[in-house]
């Protein structure tokens, strides 16, 4: 027998099984053909492995949409994925945000009160940003990877075992059926041969699907640990924004509160648990503390003398004119003749500037 010999029979052969199984099932339909039940065991487990599939796939799409929800992006990912290529670097949205936030304020100016504001509010949400790449990062590690493992993996597996139980099942109740209608002896002999094959690959075939069924319960104690990594990736980044956001929320409490429009400057909080209700030209006194009022700034400009004052929060010199500031430290100020009424002239040793009244508290 040549090769071209065998390998007609084999697709002769091949298609006569295709049939046989096509018209046994057909028949089962109909309802004019048995149909061997599978033990009730071996159905829950697979029911079981059906259910976590179903559940990983709704689970796994609905975390990736939480973690990126620009759709435009994750197709992206995903073609990147199935080439094999890491997906380009691009800017997330707090991280955009951020950036516009320090653009305008530098463009509005750090020695305002607003422009440093801003700047430090787009510092803030930078960080975030950082903070939600480590997220994703961390969740596709050890969340998403071993979830899309098993649908892409373990399940795929399952389910080619199921399929040939499911056509060894179709064997056997083929053979059932024609050893049935056999009626020479001969016919039913051959027929009773083939059954005992056909039961016995059944039941091997059964017994495979079993044991990989039942690893579905490990799959479920594995999936447990990857979702505790998860929960904990998010306390993580949770956790940081908190920080990130009390720390933007201490420094934006030092920042002036309202301003004058016609001259800018401006009136430092009064704290509210020591301070009392005054007017916007009087002074308030806490602890020796003298808060600065457009009066009192004023006033200073219009003295000859100088004052000690508190700095509210950090500030970085533009230029070699203007003197670089510490969040509380303590510096003399002076009014200088012309100089632009939001600007002070402060001195730290030998070290002497121009410093933005509005980082300034007034001391006695």
């Amino acid at each position: 027998m040549n090769i071209m010999d065998f390998n007609v029979k084999k697709l002769a052969a091949d298609a006569g099984t295709f049939l046989s199984r096509a018209v046994q099932f057909t028949e089962e339909k109909l309802g004019q053909a048995e149909k061997t039940e599978l033990d009730a065991h071996l159905e829950n487990l697979l029911s079981k492995a059906e259910c976590t599939k179903i559940w990983t796939e709704k689970i796994m799409k609905q975390t990736e949409v939480l973690l990126q929800p620009n759709p435009n992006a994750r197709i992206e990912e995903f073609v990147y994925e199935k080439l094999d290529r890491k997906a380009p670097s691009r800017i997330n949205n707090p991280e955009l945000l951020g950036q516009y936030m320090i653009d305008a304020g530098t463009e509005f100016g750090p020695g305002t009160a607003y422009g440093n504001a801003l700047i430090k509010c787009g510092e803030t949400q930078k960080r975030i940003g950082t903070a939600d790449r480590e997220l994703i990062q961390t969740s596709a590690l050890n969340f998403l990877t071993p979830l899309r493992n098993f649908i892409e993996g373990d399940y795929k597996t399952i389910a080619k075992e199921r399929k040939l139980l499911q056509n060894k099942r179709l064997d056997l109740d083929a053979a059932k059926t024609r050893l049935k209608k056999a009626k020479a002896a001969e016919t039913r002999a051959s027929s009773e041969q083939e059954l005992r094959i056909t039961q016995s690959e059944f039941d091997r075939q059964a017994e495979i699907t079993r044991l990989l069924l039942e690893g579905i319960s490990s799959t479920h104690a594995h999936h447990l640990r990857c979702l505790n990594d998860f929960v904990e990736a998010q306390m993580t980044y949770y956790a940081q924004c908190y920080q990130y956001m009390l720390d933007l929320q201490k420094q934006l409490g030092s920042f002036p509160s309202s301003y004058c429009n016609n001259n800018q400057t401006s009136v430092a909080p009064v704290p509210s648990a020591s301070s009392n209700v005054i007017g916007s030209s009087a002074l308030s006194s806490t602890s020796g503390l003298v808060i600065a009022s457009p009066t009192n700034l004023i006033d200073l400009k219009e003295c000859s003398g100088s004052r000690k004052a508190r700095v509210l929060y950090d500030y970085d010199a533009a230029n070699s004119s203007e003197l670089s500031l510490l969040a509380d430290e303590v510096i003399t100020v002076f009014s200088v003749v012309g100089m632009d009424s939001d600007w002070l002239m402060g001195e730290r040793g030998n070290q002497k500037g121009r410093v933005p009244i509005t980082y300034l508290e007034l001391l006695n």
